[in-house]
């Protein structure tokens, strides 16, 4: 299975997941991101610039596979995605 690692960028600063996750396709990757981003949002409210945060999710190679706004997770209550990839 593929691994992917959810990093998550604030303004210039990037915050590196080094271990990843090992999910079957990138559809599973996106849904693991809006969890972690409501999740996150959740315990920390929207202070230190989150809203504004983007979850950058990668693959073993380092290519960005998608790009999830932290708002996008909170703004899309319906269930289908915003997001492109």
């Amino acid at each position: 299975m593929p691994r992917y690692f959810f990093n998550t960028r604030i303004g210039g600063e990037l915050i590196a997941d080094p271990e990843g996750e090992e999910l079957r396709n990138p559809d599973r990757a996106w849904e693991v991101a809006r969890a972690m981003i409501r999740e996150l949002l959740k315990t920390e409210g929207a202070q230190n610039g989150l809203l504004n945060a983007t979850l950058e999710v990668t693959d073993d190679e380092g290519e960005i596979v998608l790009e999830f706004p932290f708002a996008e997770a909170i703004l899309d209550g319906s269930g289908h995605r915003m997001t492109k990839h």
